[in-house]
């Protein structure tokens, strides 16, 4: 028997019905991450990314003389979010603003979300190097 399986087996980490996946950070201090036991993992693993595109696509890159991490959208700081692209066209890593910060998000409601999907004409933007393609993609 492991050492970290004895440990588990003095103390459940977790609740009933729920399982230790790994361990996350909180307040500084190492703790177990419980999830439901019918928890399927549908994060995308670095393995994945590099079966997909190969170990040479880029995941993080230099913007301003910072390392960033490339196309995922995250608090923003002049508008609501904010994400780091690759632009095609110059090599260069550009951040793209988009989203208002005086208004929430509701695309739980479908007809909203069909609504503003059609406004916006979310099924013609292509280019992540622009608001709309964001925008559209967080509705």
């Amino acid at each position: 028997m492991k050492i970290t399986e004895l440990l588990l087996s003095e103390k459940a980490p977790c609740w009933k019905k729920y399982k230790q996946v790994g361990f996350k950070h909180k307040n500084g201090k190492k703790v177990p991450n419980c999830v439901p036991e019918n928890y399927t993992s549908d994060e995308i693993t670095l393995e994945d990314v590099y079966e997909v595109f190969g170990p040479n696509q880029l995941l993080e890159a230099e913007y301003q003389g910072r390392k960033v991490t490339l196309n995922k959208p995250m608090q923003g700081d002049v508008k609501k979010f904010k994400v780091y692209v690759k632009d095609p066209k110059t090599g260069n890593v550009k951040k793209v603003n988009f989203g208002d910060p005086n208004m929430r998000i509701k695309k739980s409601n479908p007809e909203r979300r069909k609504s503003f999907r059609a406004r916006h004409k979310c099924h013609q933007k292509k280019d992540k190097t622009t608001a709309g393609y964001w925008s559209c993609k967080a509705w």
